[in-house]
């Protein structure tokens, strides 16, 4: 049986203004909000690229927050797409072999003559935030403002909720990172803990909407203490609706249920 599951979205196909919506892929929700056009808003630039596959446990997700126009996340998500085969190939090595070929493979992409002058031919850049997850570990790579969340009872017992840093003057696209002296990203692995984890990946409308009703992480994680997946994602969805936020918002959420134990302390 064949279970593998593609998604791919940009704002410029549908804008999702004034209309919150939120689709399925197998466990994953994606919350799509173009913004209120009272608010101002009249387009959408985010962007979305998603690869799953269930049988060999991983996802593999993008997240674009682009600004000028939705060219450079059409750009990338085009990318990537035309290199999902080689993705599921490399996801299908060891973790660690897997998690080390998709650095390698990303930066090189990125670096690449033909994605460099590609990116000189288009009009505005994206923060592009990149996630992947096999077995109990994720691998993330993080260009700009996007954000990252994972919550675990143990780690929300100590404050934990971030997993990546927003940096900010950071972009793929017209004004290109990859071609700085020294480009500048973020990059790093993250161990899941035993038990339900649940990962969630935004644009930065939704802490940045008015009255900041989420710039605490434990505030979004609190919408889905007593919800599904699916309906926790439309209560942020309306929340920001609601305040009249005028920057569009994609979110991806997903749970997953690791068996493993997780590293402790020898003490």
């Amino acid at each position: 049986m064949n279970i593998k599951q593609d998604f791919n979205w940009v704002g410029n196909e549908e804008s999702f203004v004034d209309q919150p919506s939120t689709v399925e892929l197998g466990t994953i929700c994606i919350g799509r909000y173009g913004g209120s056009s009272s608010a101002g808003q009249y387009k959408n630039e985010d962007g979305c690229f998603i690869l799953t596959d269930p049988e060999q446990d991983w996802e593999f997700l993008i997240l674009l927050d682009a600004h000028t126009s939705a060219e450079s996340a059409e750009m990338i998500v085009e990318t990537f797409r035309q290199q999902k085969d080689k993705i599921r190939n490399l996801l299908s090595l060891s973790i660690n072999e897997a998690f080390r070929s998709l650095e390698h493979f990303t930066l090189n992409l990125f670096q690449s003559e033909d994605f460099l002058e590609a990116c000189q031919r288009i009009n505005g850049e994206t923060a592009c935030l990149i996630v992947s997850r096999k077995g109990k570990y994720c691998w993330w790579f993080s260009v700009g403002d996007c954000l990252f969340y994972l919550h675990h009872p143990e780690l929300a017992s100590l404050g934990q909720y971030q997993v990546n840093q927003r940096h900010f003057f950071e972009w793929i696209g017209q004004v290109n990172t990859f071609n700085q002296a020294v480009p500048c990203f973020s990059i790093g692995t993250k161990e899941l803990r035993k038990g339900v984890n649940h990962l969630i990946m935004t644009t930065d409308g939704l802490v940045e909407c008015p009255g900041e009703p989420y710039i605490d992480p434990k505030a979004i994680f609190n919408e889905f203490s007593h919800s599904s997946n699916k309906n926790g994602v439309r209560k942020l969805l309306k929340r920001i609706q609601d305040n009249n936020v005028r920057d569009s918002t994609t979110i991806v959420s997903w749970m997953v249920a690791i068996e493993e134990e997780a590293t402790i302390p020898s003490e």
